[in-house]
């Protein structure tokens, strides 16, 4: 009898300030070189993406400033916290990367952690940082939809009890 494979995506961390300071250009779902005490701890929901960021050296790509914490129940082959981590790509995504993050003002960022059919992928985004101002008004149009969307639901409870 076969074994059904877990086919959910099971998010273990996200990069929000990413989607805050960065205009996102294109994104790509790529998988992990991890050690078996790095999935372990990921199994547990311990990870954080904040200051992390992929780099492009020698035809690979590396993610760096990952913080995943070392296994509780780990000896002596445990893994170092913040070390470089190996992205799997094809060749043909790691040349246009490259080529982009090359120009001014672009960069690669990890927007998010997690498990997909019992593997643990990031999705990288290839982004342009935003200035002081286009945060500003990025906030101000999410607050305006949030007070139109509550005048629009209390405009509809004021209809129902009449």
């Amino acid at each position: 009898m076969a074994k059904e494979k877990d086919t959910g995506r099971k998010l273990i961390a996200q990069n929000k300030k990413a989607r805050h300071d960065y205009h996102i250009l294109d994104t790509y779902e790529c998988g992990l070189v991890l050690m078996g005490t790095e999935v372990k701890s990921l199994r547990l929901g311990r990870a954080s993406l904040v200051d992390g960021f992929v780099q492009i050296d020698g035809g690979e790509a590396w993610l760096h400033n990952i913080h995943v914490p070392e296994y509780v129940q780990g000896t002596w082959t445990n893994h170092s916290a913040k070390r470089k981590r190996k992205l799997l790509l094809h060749r043909a995504e790691i040349d246009k990367l490259e080529s982009k993050a090359g120009e001014t003002g672009h960069t690669i960022v990890p927007l998010a952690l997690y498990f997909k059919d019992s593997r643990v992928k990031v999705e990288i985004a290839l982004a342009k940082g935003k200035k002081e101002f286009d945060k500003r008004q990025t906030l101000r149009e999410k607050q305006d939809l949030r007070e139109t969307n509550r005048a629009i639901s209390a405009a509809r409870r004021r209809q129902r009890s009449a």
